[in-house]
């Protein structure tokens, strides 16, 4: 068994404070972690219990069916519990035949359905008859969660809450950032009282309007972010106004590692689907990104502090057999197809890089509430090595170091035209000098 490598000697998690084996100040994290197994899980989704187009079981039996052994249903504001009848579509959509396929799927014993003014409604299966119809020990599980969806003047501010028990009511801030840290703030007090494990991410930070990277460099509470998000409009890539979501990683950990001396951000894919019935470019599908966590046991802890511990890597294709940081070094395993290429980008931020940046001014020089403009110093391709084994060693002169793996695989239902099979390793920092 390899011996495990950890960074922190206490790690503030939500809904608990962890302690952890110190092996040297400054190694960010563990990696290699001996028999553990890599779970698929996603941890962005909707039903129509809020803006999806499908029965929240029929969307669990397509993840399990398709590989996933944990799911997450995100709905805004709300968990799905309690009563709702929703009506059954009607016309030549798709959709339309939603029901049909609910009916064909699991029965009329199971489907609940009823005439309101000559008009078919359908019972909303909650999380806990979702649970009870297709978890199974050890393979597939339900993780309660909700998508705290709110904003800040004109910028859409939603958040994920992982593993809490009871629905968190939006709460107003008086900036973007203390907007994010009330709300997760109220994760981790959920979690406490409950005495769980639970994490909260910001979602989709370009979405409408960029969430600054300073604002998400100086948010403490702030431990994870959407690198990918399978949501065709949410600005993954950027654009001539707004850096890329990798981009805001990077920045946002030189910030802290550079200059604000705060933890790393961790990164993770997830689909946030919405739309099942229609699959292509322009729809919310399921299946384009998700987290790849290591994990020995298949339960809400287990995973969630193995995230805590950044044992985990954001795909949206590319399989990885293993990840190590061990000795200095990281070291990377792709579980390669056949006539596939693989390319590894090592990205990081050098100690002295320039971390103040300039403001982005609009045509008449005023500035603008977008993250400022940084040097290519910051996230810089340390190295680019091809193939399925790909290391590198860090000096010391490193901020952080992560790698993107590059496939020459196009997604089979990308989110935008050219999406390439990738997946994103989570930063880690060098031994401290």
């Amino acid at each position: 068994m390899k011996k495990s490598l950890v960074l922190l000697a206490v790690a503030v998690v939500f809904g608990a404070i962890l302690l952890v084996e110190q092996k040297s100040q400054g190694e960010f994290a563990s990696l290699a972690v001996g028999p553990k197994k890599y779970m698929k899980g996603n941890l962005h989704t909707h039903s129509l219990w809020s803006d999806g187009d499908d029965y929240p079981d029929m969307i669990g039996d397509w993840y399990k069916s398709h590989g996933y052994q944990f799911l997450a249903l995100t709905e805004h504001n709300l968990i799905a519990e309690g009563e709702k009848w929703k009506e059954a579509y009607k016309g030549e959509t798709p959709k339309a035949k939603a029901l049909e396929k609910y009916l064909k799927r699991f029965g009329e014993k199971w489907v609940e359905v009823k005439e309101v003014d000559g008009k078919k409604q359908v019972r909303l299966k909650t999380l806990a008859e979702c649970k009870q119809l297709l978890e199974e020990e050890g393979k597939f599980k339900f993780i309660s969660a909700e998508e705290i969806t709110h904003k800040f003047a004109k910028n859409p501010i939603h958040m994920n809450a992982i593993n809490i028990q009871k629905a968190i009511k939006p709460v107003d801030g008086p900036s973007i950032r203390e907007t994010i840290q009330v709300n997760l703030r109220n994760v981790q007090q959920q979690a406490n009282q409950n005495q769980k494990v639970a994490i909260g991410f910001l979602n989709h930070p370009n979405f409408q309007k960029t969430t600054p990277a300073e604002d998400m460099a100086a948010c403490e509470e702030l431990r994870y972010f959407e690198v990918y998000n399978g949501h065709p409009t949410v600005r993954n890539k950027g654009d001539k106004d707004v850096p890329s979501c990798e981009r805001l990683w990077d920045i946002t950990n030189s910030l802290r590692l550079g200059k604000l001396n705060m933890p790393i951000l961790y990164a993770v894919a997830t689909d946030d689907s919405h739309t099942y019935h229609e699959y292509g470019l322009g729809k919310v599908n399921p299946g384009r990104g998700w987290v790849m966590v290591r994990s020995d046991k298949l339960n809400e802890e287990d995973l969630l502090m193995a995230m805590n511990r950044g044992d985990f890597y954001a795909s949206n294709g590319v399989e990885l057999e293993d990840v190590t940081f061990e000795n200095g070094t990281l070291s990377i395993k792709v579980k390669a197809q056949p006539n596939v290429q693989y390319r590894t980008q090592f990205i990081g931020t050098l100690k002295g890089a320039g971390l103040e940046g300039k403001p982005v001014l609009d045509k008449d020089g005023q500035p603008v509430l977008v993250s400022r403009s940084y040097g290519d110093d910051i996230g810089q391709v340390l190295n680019e090595v091809d193939g399925a084994n790909p290391t590198y060693k860090l000096n010391g002169r490193e901020l952080y170091v992560r790698a993107k793996v590059i496939s020459t695989k196009p997604h089979p239902n990308p989110a935008e035209k050219g999406d390439m099979e990738t997946a994103w390793t989570q930063p880690v920092m060098p031994l401290s000098k």
